[in-house]
């Protein structure tokens, strides 16, 4: 179990990776601010993982972006 736990917080999102994901949280949580669409909410995970550049579901498919913890 604290080896799942330990994958799950290790930075597996690059730089420009994080970039996009902000930019797309800001523009859909944007769009639920604007009284558009209540779809928006799903922009929360988008930019929560590009500012904390950890991804659950990055570590569970197996991908990493991230220069620094590439093994």
């Amino acid at each position: 179990m604290a080896k799942i736990l330990n994958a799950l917080m290790l930075a597996n999102v690059g730089k420009w990776d994080r970039v996009l994901r902000v930019i797309l949280g800001i523009t859909l949580l944007s769009l639920v601010l604007t009284g558009q669409t209540d779809w928006g909410w799903l922009g929360s995970y988008p930019l929560l993982t590009g500012l904390f550049a950890v991804s659950p579901l990055y570590a569970i498919l197996g991908i990493n972006t991230h220069r620094r913890s590439r093994t």
